[in-house]
């Protein structure tokens, strides 16, 4: 399993992978120093993700790997047909896997997602509209949010 640990506007993202594919990314609190030499089999993912942050990017196209069960993947997956810049409720993510009184198990799911950003779980608000249940802090969620939104808030003086 390769690492590498890239600076974003979040933190420290660490990324582990290997030839079968990205297997997480998660951002940390800490400043930890970037690699220098980047994996190989990691080298496309720093890029994507150096791109979303540039704002040169709104869609990942890597291949992916993470643990999980079936029915965490069947949720990642649904996660991954959310556009950018739009968000869904559990419940309306939860009606378009088929069951509306799994919105626990979604819920869990997306909790779960050990691909931050790539598999965009941030894109999943409560019913009422409200940063909800984001594992990596609600100010991250907010943060990414603000990134995808096509609304630019201009100066009024």
């Amino acid at each position: 399993m390769e690492e590498a640990f890239v600076h974003t506007p979040l933190g420290t993202a660490v990324l582990k992978g290997d030839s079968d594919g990205l297997k997480s990314i998660t951002v940390l609190d800490q400043k930890l120093t970037s690699t220098t030499l980047i994996p190989e089999v990691l080298e496309e993912a720093v890029t994507q993700l150096k791109e979303y942050f540039d704002g040169n990017r709104t869609q990942f196209n890597l291949l992916l790997n993470p643990d999980g069960t079936p029915f965490q993947h069947k949720v990642w997956l649904a996660l991954q047909e959310i556009p950018y810049g739009k968000t869904v409720s559990y419940l309306a993510l939860s009606k378009e896997l088929g069951d509306t009184n799994a919105i626990r198990a979604v819920a869990a799911a997306n909790g779960k997602n050990p691909l931050w950003i790539v598999v965009p779980c941030h894109r999943v608000i409560g019913s009422n509209g409200d940063l909800v249940g984001y594992a990596g802090g609600l100010h991250r969620k907010k943060w990414l949010l603000e990134h995808e939104s096509p609304v630019t808030q201009t100066s009024l003086f």
